[in-house]
């Protein structure tokens, strides 16, 4: 599933937060948010699409999900936060080569052929890779040796991306053909950019091997390198993005280019993105991984970035005038995004609100983003009580209705989208400072659950408003209109 990803370590953001965020790119999967109690959670899992079964460790912790309304092809979770205040989202789907595929073959469902013979399970996936993760970890650095455990006993199906947080932390795991994996601790003062591609370009496999201190892999990793005569690097550099990922024209046009936006965001004074002397261009295999933006982000950097339709340059679709690059380029707020989630985990307010996750269903282009506080027992219908039948009574459906409203007529309505935006994120922030201070206060950790119905109510008004205006703006542009004397 293409996603895009962005990760900020602490000493990066504006307010000590870690951050972990993705757009889930689905085929316009309709999406709901959860809260799931430790007494519902299973003891053995069953993948729905590779079949595998695995069993799941006793007290599993309270966390958020984010699943498919629809079951048929699985729960797949998508992103959430623990009890424990540790973030996960997964997955990124990343590009590999041929040479790793065929050493460490990706481990597939192969249903049996004759009567007699046994099914014999895949390996796990993007699917099922929240459900057995993040219900029993406590720490970022947990999240990818559980991860990493599961990936060596059971292998995967597909190759994958998957970030985690906690208060002090950011950790970034990719897979590597069927059993195999590398995972690295974001630096404090980075934000980490991860579009489809292969990402980690620097790897310590000394402290791999070591200290472990920033840098974690699979057992014998150095020799499944070695025996395949994997490493393309030179003059003594070691990038696994050289190593494992791809080198293709397609990540010219769908890759690289989000990079290059997000890059272009994030340091527009200390690199040169554009012009005869651009250090980097849409279509450069070599952007970093991370760069230590120019200045601190928030969460609203992570909005803007997440929402990207390469605006203010030559490839934005909605660009009035074609010069022959519109459009050339995949946007990172595409159409067919079911969930976006920033995963936010606070330093300063008591351990049971330092998590914050920011949801947006739909494109991000169009859609708002709502704070929500995970360690609640139960979330408002708006955000869970979703049906795979359109309607306006939840913040699913909303958000798709305003997106495909106002794409028809992009120029008349990004006006009420931006002020739309402002207004969710504005009043959001008030509601979130209310109860922390409440919170704090009195030490009532149950207005929780007051602050979200309060928060869900808001984004239902908000919602609401702007949907009426942007469907009169496109009614008014229909082709079919004419005007004579009764106008």
């Amino acid at each position: 599933m293409s996603c895009t990803t962005v990760l900020v370590g602490k000493k990066a953001t504006n307010d000590g937060s870690t951050m972990i965020a993705r757009t889930d790119d689905g085929r316009f999967d309709v999406k709901k948010m959860i809260v799931i109690e430790p007494e519902k959670q299973k003891r053995k899992y069953k993948s729905v699409i590779s079949h595998v079964e695995v069993e799941l460790p006793e007290r599993p912790m309270r966390c958020t999900f984010c699943p498919s309304v629809d079951p048929s092809n699985g729960l797949w979770a998508a992103t959430g936060v623990n009890e424990a205040n540790v973030g996960m989202t997964a997955t990124e789907t990343v590009t590999s080569n041929p040479r790793v595929l065929a050493a460490d073959p990706l481990v597939e469902y192969k249903k049996a052929k004759k009567r007699g013979e046994k099914d014999i399970p895949g390996g796990i996936g993007e699917e099922d890779i929240v459900v057995l993760v993040l219900p029993y970890i406590r720490t970022a650095r947990e999240g990818v040796q559980r991860l990493g455990s599961l990936l060596e006993k059971y292998g995967t199906y597909e190759m994958n991306g998957i970030a985690f947080n906690d208060e002090n932390e950011v950790w970034w795991l990719e897979t590597i053909g069927g059993h195999h994996w590398a995972a690295r601790r974001v630096p404090d003062d980075v934000c980490v950019i991860a579009p489809n591609r292969f990402g980690m370009d620097e790897f310590d496999l000394d402290d791999a091997f070591g200290k472990q201190e920033a840098y974690l892999c699979s057992a014998d990793l150095r020799e499944f390198i070695a025996e395949n005569s994997l490493d393309l690097n030179q003059n003594g550099a070691f990038s696994l993005r050289d190593v494992f990922g791809s080198h293709t024209d397609m990540d010219h046009i769908y890759n690289d280019p989000r990079a290059w936006f997000i890059g272009r965001y994030l340091t527009p004074y200390s690199h040169r993105w554009e012009g005869e002397n651009a250090e980097y261009t849409p279509e450069s295999d070599n952007i970093p991984w991370c760069l230590v933006p120019d200045r601190k982000i928030a969460v609203e950097d992570v909005i803007y970035m997440l929402s990207g339709h390469f605006q203010g340059t030559p490839y934005d679709p909605y660009i009035g005038r074609d010069t022959g690059r519109r459009g050339m380029y995949r946007s990172i707020g595409i159409n067919r995004t079911g969930v976006t989630s920033i995963c936010q985990i606070r330093p300063d307010v008591p351990d049971p609100i330092k998590g914050l996750e920011w949801i947006c269903f739909g494109s991000t282009t169009f859609s708002a983003f709502l704070p929500v506080y995970p360690n609640a027992p139960s979330l408002p219908k708006y955000l869970s009580d979703v049906s795979t039948d359109v309607s306006t009574e939840n913040f699913y459906w909303g958000s798709r209705l305003i997106d495909a409203l106002a794409d028809h007529d992009y120029a008349s309505c990004v006006q009420q989208i931006e002020r739309y935006h402002n207004a969710v994120l504005t009043e959001g922030r008030r509601i979130v400072l209310e109860y922390d201070k409440k919170m704090t206060g009195t030490g009532d950790f149950s207005l929780t659950a007051e602050a979200n119905e309060k928060l869900c109510k808001m984004a239902r008004e908000k919602t609401t408003d702007t949907l009426n205006k942007v469907l009169r703006i496109s009614s008014e542009s229909m082709k079919n209109g004419f005007n004579l004397a009764d106008n």
